[in-house]
């Protein structure tokens, strides 16, 4: 019986749908990044801001205000992934990261294919996945 429930176990791990996982890993890195550069802003005292592609060309995503000592990927580890945030404007595109300990609270969806995720913060804690929208 246990050696049928570890099979069962085993193939549903195999099933999973790629652009989940890569999801999910992407999701993480993100979160990530953004409470690297959350904490850089508020040690450094400097306003930053995460932009993604959509908003200004170049790479995937950007990191501004950042020290030019401190260099952050601005890549996605495999395909792109299409962003949403919320509440952004063509005036205050992208997530504020700081400087002050407390940022507004801040909400993004990842998709990848039919995949989709949100990553938030309530503007206290940490960026983390808040689940599927």
């Amino acid at each position: 019986m246990a050696l049928i429930a570890i099979s069962s176990a085993t193939i549903m791990l195999a099933l999973r749908d790629p652009a989940e996982l890569q999801l999910q890993r992407e999701a993480q890195r993100l979160a990530a990044l953004l409470e690297a550069a959350r904490a850089e802003s508020r040690a450094s005292g400097l306003t930053v801001r995460w932009i993604p592609k959509g908003l200004k060309g170049g790479d995937d995503f950007r990191f501004e205000g950042l020290p030019r000592t401190l260099q952050l990927p601005t890549r996605w580890l495999g395909e792109p992934v299409a962003v949403q945030i919320a509440d952004a404007t063509a005036a205050n595109p992208g997530l504020v990261l700081g400087p002050e300990p407390i940022i507004p609270a801040q909400r993004l969806r990842l998709q990848l294919g039919s995949q989709q995720l949100t990553l938030g913060t309530d503007g206290l804690g940490a960026f983390e996945i808040v689940g599927n929208p």
